[in-house]
């Protein structure tokens, strides 16, 4: 195990200190924490960047403004601009008290006079960590919470929470169900949550996806068969439809269905009987059937690749899932459900998004929709150093060009939503804290909230967020 490594498992602390003989004491002070130094700021930031520590102590008296406080101060903005979470305790000499006061309306969390005494630093360090860690706990909890009315989905953008609604209402009708959507939206898991909160619910979930299987074994795993019906059928079998029984059988990617199976899949849906292949016997189940694709099946029946009276009896009720790039609001809160899951799962999990990487996030079209914006926050979560991730890390290309005209307005009132998305995001939906990063009052953000469409979305995490934090 590296030296970085066991910092991660004991409270990372990095003092500022450009005293070589008080640094030495310090570093025996605080013998059971991972200490690092560092004796100016450019050597501080760096230890930043690669340690993520918990509390800074910093010297106000840094060179090459030693005998003054000019340097330590500029550190301390940088050092807050890089860990923002951090709890920097800074120490001045005595009579220094106006330093003092600037450094903690810089962002300092306390400060401690010169010479420093040992006992009482220890107690100081000690409550920072303590403070840090309950922060961190609290802005995970936050994070693990997704929102949406249906567990597991995702819903803060008015599509989103749109399909939720019409999801609940067509789970409890027993009817026949088709999700339209591109690749990686989700539907699977909006096909789950059907089955999950209608009445059959307490049954199985059977998926299978019609791309995958070959033709001419797709009939089989859909209707099974009888022993001896082909080669290599050793005993008899039943297929994915009757497993389903008094369940939810799933078809994804019916579209790619081919049309003999098609006429059989319907014969089913309208008798609710199957014949196992190479079988005489006509098997009743009960089971609601659920579909999607990716396909225009429209366009597909104009062209005779798929059965139209099969469309009908599939879609009795037709749900359209949005893709990422329509739903923008739900971007930056799945991409922090995301890493907290896996940075949680790789044993990182004071992990955090830097403003970069959010801007980023929002930015880009995601062509691969949600699967792809998994796939981007697990590199980044493997690929990044200390305990940010920047837009770098996330590797993505360029943004694509903007698919209407420009109107300054619209321009100006998409960088405000995006602006004062990011900083509540930063700030985990702590309105004090996120009106000081935007550089405005606490009032002019609850007057902002409600001109730039995001009072349902980001003002009720808002409230969450304030009734758990006093301070805010």
């Amino acid at each position: 195990m590296t030296m970085a490594q066991s910092g991660r498992d004991r409270r990372t602390l990095l003092v500022v200190e450009d005293d070589p003989g008080l640094l030495r004491q310090l570093e025996w002070c605080f013998d059971g924490c991972h200490v690092v130094t560092a004796a100016a700021r450019p050597a501080a930031l760096d230890a930043v960047r690669r340690h993520a520590p918990g509390v800074v102590l910093l010297d106000l008296g840094l060179p090459p403004d030693a005998t003054g406080v000019s340097e330590g101060l500029a550190c301390l903005g940088e050092l807050l601009a890089l860990a923002p979470f951090a709890k920097v305790i800074v120490m001045t000499g005595n009579g220094e008290m106006d330093s003092a006061v600037r450094a903690i309306g810089l962002g300092a969390w306390d400060f401690h006079g010169k010479p420093a005494d040992p006992q009482v630093l220890r107690l100081l360090v000690d409550r920072a960590f303590h403070v840090a860690g309950l922060e961190a706990e609290h802005r995970e909890r936050q994070e693990a919470r997704v929102p949406g009315p249906i567990a597991g989905v995702v819903a803060v953008s008015d599509a989103m929470l749109a399909l939720c609604r019409k999801i609940e209402k067509v789970a409890g009708a027993d009817v026949s169900a088709l999700l339209l959507g591109e690749s990686g939206t989700g539907k699977e898991l909006l096909a789950r949550a059907l089955h999950r909160l209608g009445p059959r619910g307490a049954g199985r979930f059977v998926a299978i996806n019609c791309a995958a299987i070959p033709e001419t074994l797709l009939e089989s795993e859909l209707f099974g068969y009888e022993k001896g019906a082909f080669t290599g059928a050793a005993k008899t079998t039943p297929g994915k439809i009757e497993l389903a029984d008094r369940g939810t059988l799933f078809l994804d990617e019916v579209g790619d269905m081919a049309p003999a199976l098609q006429a059989k899949l319907l014969r089913f849906l309208q008798e609710r009987v199957v014949e196992r292949v190479g079988g005489r016997v006509e098997i009743p189940v009960d089971v609601r059937v659920v579909c999607a694709t990716n396909q225009d099946l429209e366009a597909l029946i104009q062209q005779g690749r798929f059965r139209s009276d099969l469309y009908y009896r599939i879609g009795e009720v037709t749900l359209r899932v949005p893709p990422l790039r329509e739903r923008t609001a739900c971007i930056p809160v799945i991409a922090q459900w995301l890493l907290r899951t896996f940075a949680s799962e790789l044993s990182r999990p004071r992990l955090s998004f830097r403003a970069d990487a959010l801007q980023a996030l929002e930015s880009y079209a995601w062509p691969g929709n949600v699967r792809e914006l998994e796939n981007r926050v697990k590199t980044a979560v493997i690929m990044s150093e200390g305990n940010w991730i920047s837009a770098e890390d996330l590797d993505l290309p360029g943004g694509s060009e903007p698919s209407r005209p420009l109107d300054l307005r619209d321009v100006r009132r998409r960088a405000e939503r995006t602006a004062v998305r990011q900083a509540l995001a930063l700030a985990d939906g702590n309105m004090g804290r996120a009106a000081e990063l935007l550089g405005i009052t606490r009032p002019t953000l609850y007057d902002l909230l409600p001109k730039l469409g995001l009072v349902r979305e980001e003002l009720r995490a808002a409230d969450e967020a304030v009734a758990q934090d006093p301070r805010a």
